[in-house]
């Protein structure tokens, strides 16, 4: 499951008879459970993973032979909100091995020995239908496995149903990205409590679902300060392909390629370091160094020579040797962990993020299907930073690059939110407080009322306020107090849900004073947490189960890394570019005729993009040769580019001319720190056209290349 998963109900169908579990103390679960066992009964036990809470482990025990058991878990979830609007809702299907750390608990579901057959062999399907419904209307749902064409429930599209093609053989997480109207807006949910449930327990207060999206202005001068270093995971399995889909590339080459554009897109002046962590941990520099000409391009070089070559992945001692350097005065510390997620003291790395959130943020990637969400957004969500996961068809450059003018943005300071009430009734708030913003990010906070609800038409107000800059801002939201039934009590579920996850630190890393708040609010909201299991007994059975008990062994898929052999190259209509299809790339180029200087580009279709040096007070002269130079080179390389075929397998190791496959990352690598770049022949190669066709326009030395990402 889903780390954001609040599961709140198990049950069990056996030959007809339904069995509703009970959520209670682990410790009286597991008890109850033997028990249950022992004397012959059918009992069926679900519980959370001791190393990661986004694993799950159901005990099915004392079936009669032939009998058929149905199993049903319900859950409600947050969906995160993708930078073009979208929100994505991900089934996971895939599990990865995680690695195990010695004289780390043996306990995990994780470790048990489990057939694995190819995927061909999988003796069960997956079958799944999803209905979707929003108040402000469905404009469209896109998925990465096929689907049934989307089926309006009504002519305002406020309802759509699609159901996932006959067949699927866990080969990939299901995803569904879901584009609404009007996803921006922000909202206030109040839903009504248990009416038999008293006042003062957390199901029968009313709750509060309050959905901000801050209109943060743009700073015209990102900060060039700060102190980045990036965390990349070299243990053996990010040799393993991004997904199980065709032509998916290593999780390690995504990396490192996205490493190089992060490296040529950081703000001159400020300082930086890379570590590689495995079984060990290495870094570039003995300490982080001043981002210049020279140190960019040895760090360059030893980017390009990186392998999955360090064994285990062991997070810990990295961070912790990270976290002891000394600061560097106006540098903030930003960190950036790529990783795959496959450890196994997940629960120990979070809390050590967590007790250095005052020093820093820090912003995860999960890379590939089957990351552990709860390692990922987990050390995002204890240090005030962002977590993004980046499967088959993700462009991890583009979340990347998002992330990083995430922390080049200035400080958002002295963040409150106050309420406006109508007297006899008070809010307590069950999310953490809010301490930093992102402009284009939605903020969530939950909250639960309390005292006597006023008459009918009353309303109240929720104020997020804020200061950048040394400027104050204030969004309000006016909501109605009347709060509407949900018979799944989803809002009380989820403000649960976010409650226990800012103290739950798993069995052996929560203190004491959090476990009681954990363990009464689990209990009280029937949400699952590390500290309670949901158990089910049938006790009705005319007989015992008699004679020995058969463990029946379930496979799980073996997935093979796939190689990729790249397509042919074409021309691009968009703006009258060249297109690298590679990763869909467009390029202009242009004549530098003044003093540029590097920014990340607010121009191109998702407001993202790759470091530029712009022009900004160009003479007419200088732009009409820009013109004529664009033109120039768009005909002269048309029909190579359409003819020509670059092919091979990009993951063979120790391939020399890896990166000149693919030339937007040969450009990046070519780059200056300050944002330039050198006419040269390399340059004019990463071109694909002749260093004579481009002085014959121009004979200049001095170039700019825009480069804009689509």
């Amino acid at each position: 499951m889903d780390e954001d998963s609040a599961v709140y109900s198990f049950e069990a169908l056996v030959d007809g008879k339904r069995v509703v579990a009970e959520l209670q103390d682990k410790a009286k679960a597991h008890t109850n459970y033997e028990n249950a066992i022992s004397q012959g009964h059918q009992a069926f036990l679900l519980e959370e993973d001791v190393s990661s809470r986004d694993v799950f482990s159901c005990n099915v025990g004392n079936l009669q032979p032939g009998a058929k058991v149905a199993l049903t878990l319900r859950y409600v979830q947050e969906l995160s909100l993708e930078a073009d609007g979208a929100l994505r809702f991900v089934l996971p299907t895939v599990l990865n091995p995680r690695y195990q750390l010695s004289g780390c608990s043996q306990d995990s579901c994780l470790n048990r020995k489990i057939p694995i057959v190819p995927l061909k062999d999988v003796p069960y399907t997956l079958s799944m239908v999803a209905t979707i419904t929003s108040q402000h209307g469905i404009e469209k749902i896109q998925s990465n496995c096929p689907l049934s064409p989307t089926e309006y429930l009504g002519d305002d599209k406020t309802s759509a149903q699609v159901s996932l093609a006959e067949g699927h053989k866990y080969d990939r997480d299901v995803e569904l990205l879901i584009y609404y109207n009007e996803v921006h807006a922000p909202s206030v949910a109040v839903e009504m409590g248990l009416p038999k449930m008293k006042p003062g327990c957390f199901l029968g207060d009313p709750s509060a679902m309050v959905s901000f999206y801050p209109n943060i202005p743009e700073d015209k001068s990102p900060n060039t300060c700060g102190e980045f270093i990036f965390l990349m995971d070299r243990s053996g399995s990010m040799e393993s392909p991004l997904s199980s889909q065709s032509k998916s590339q290593p999780r390690i080459e995504a990396a490192k390629k996205t490493l190089i554009l992060l490296l040529k897109s950081l703000p001159v002046g400020c300082y930086f370091n890379i570590y590689g962590f495995g079984s060990t941990y290495e870094a570039f520099f003995q300490e982080s160094v001043k981002y210049t000409q020279q140190t960019m391009k040895e760090a360059l070089g030893r980017v390009k020579r990186i392998q999955a070559d360090l064994g285990g992945t062991e997070i810990l001692a990295p961070l912790q040797n990270i976290y002891k350097a000394p600061s560097i005065p106006g540098h903030p510390l930003q960190l950036f962990v790529f990783t795959d997620g496959e450890v196994s003291d997940t629960f120990t790395v979070i809390k050590e993020v967590k007790i250095n959130r005052q020093k820093h943020r820090c912003f995860s990637f999960g890379i590939g299907e089957g990351a552990s969400t709860s390692l990922i957004k987990g050390i995002a969500l204890a240090s005030g930073g962002t977590s993004e996961f980046i499967t088959g068809k993700d462009r991890m450059q583009s979340k990347a690059l998002r992330t990083l003018k995430h922390s080049l943005q200035p400080v958002v300071e002295d963040v409150s939110v106050s309420w406006d009430l109508p007297p006899g009734l008070s809010v307590k708030i069950l999310s953490p407080e809010p301490t930093v913003i992102f402009k284009g990010q939605r903020l969530i906070i939950y909250a639960q009322l309390t005292g006597v609800m006023p008459p009918a038409e009353t309303t109240g107000k929720v104020c997020l306020k804020y200061a950048l800059q040394g400027k104050s801002f204030e969004d309000k939201v006016t909501f109605s107090l009347q709060p509407k039934p949900d018979a799944n009590l989803t809002i009380h579920r989820l403000a649960a849900k976010s409650f226990i996850q800012t103290k739950d630190m798993g069995l052996t890393e929560t203190p004491a004073s959090h476990k009681s708040e954990v363990l009464n609010i689990s209990l009280e909201s029937g949400v699952i947490s590390s500290f309670t299991a949901f158990i089910a007994v049938n006790k009705e059975l005319n007989k015992p189960v008699q004679g020995p008990l058969t463990y029946m062994d379930i496979p799980r898929p073996f997935l093979r890394p796939h190689s990729q052999v790249f397509p042919k190259r074409h021309m691009c209509s968009i703006r009258n570019s060249m297109c690298f299809p590679v990763y869909d790339e467009c390029m202009t180029y242009m004549e530098e005729g003044c003093q540029g200087r590097s920014l990340i580009n607010e121009n191109s279709r998702q407001g993202l993009g790759l470091r530029m040096a712009q022009a900004p007070s160009c003479s007419p002269k200088k732009k009409k040769s820009y013109f004529k130079m664009k033109k120039t080179c768009f005909s002269t390389n048309k029909n190579n580019l359409e003819t020509h075929n670059t092919g091979g397998n990009l993951f063979e190791k120790h391939q020399a001319e890896d990166d000149r496959e693919n030339h937007l990352i040969q450009l990046i690598a070519l780059q200056n720190a300050n944002g330039s770049w050198d006419l040269s022949e390399d340059l004019a190669k990463a071109l694909d056209v002749s260093l004579a066709d481009i002085t014959a326009v121009h004979p200049t030395e001095s170039w700019v290349i825009l480069v804009q990402v689509f």
